[in-house]
């Protein structure tokens, strides 16, 4: 009777055996597809990103050497401004010298009308005129002194302007030359 029984009910190892897939290979190949798979996503990835790195690099590059023709454009064009406001003042020089029998007061007026011309090309391009009073502490900064002299004031002030000096906005560009009162 127990033969009848082994042979109604079979071995539970070979139920399990035949539930199971027939190759052991399959799970391990499954497993390499998919780390396939995510190479590639991380290969398209990388690549894209070296991509956006590079174009970014690009644009940096650009960016710099737009930055360093300005600047040259800027230095080589920095005077055109002020070579246009001069340019009439050489015109009205040019005309004077022309003229054929100048009068004292023609040559006068043409000097003083230039002059005019000159002192606006100067305040358009803000070159400013440093011209110290008299009894005006003496600022190393815009004067030059080149004499102590004795005066009745206070000591290092200036006494006489003997040269204007020049500022271009607030940069100096050439120091009034002063004489200065001595310390007493």
């Amino acid at each position: 009777m127990q033969d009848q029984e082994n042979q109604a009910s079979p071995n539970p190892d070979e139920e399990l055996a035949s539930a199971q897939p027939s190759t052991p290979a399959e799970p391990a190949a499954q497993g390499a597809n998919s780390l396939e798979e995510q190479l590639a996503a991380t290969e398209a990835k990388l690549a894209e990103m070296h991509e956006a790195f590079l174009r970014a690099k690009a644009e940096g590059d650009n960016i710099r050497r737009r930055a360093q023709e300005d600047v040259a454009k800027a230095h080589k064009f920095a005077v055109e401004s002020f070579a246009e406001a001069m340019v009439p003042v050489k015109d009205s020089l040019e005309m004077a010298l022309k003229v054929e029998a100048p009068t004292i007061e023609s040559m006068k007026e043409g000097v003083e009308m230039t002059l005019k011309q000159l002192n606006s090309a100067f305040e358009r391009n803000r070159l400013i005129e440093v011209v110290p009073a008299a009894g005006e502490k003496l600022d190393p900064n815009k004067h030059q002194a080149v004499a102590m002299v004795p005066a009745e004031q206070e000591a290092n002030t200036v006494v006489a302007v003997l040269q204007k000096g020049y500022m271009i906005a607030e940069r100096l560009l050439r120091p009034a030359i002063v004489t200065a009162a001595q310390p007493k």
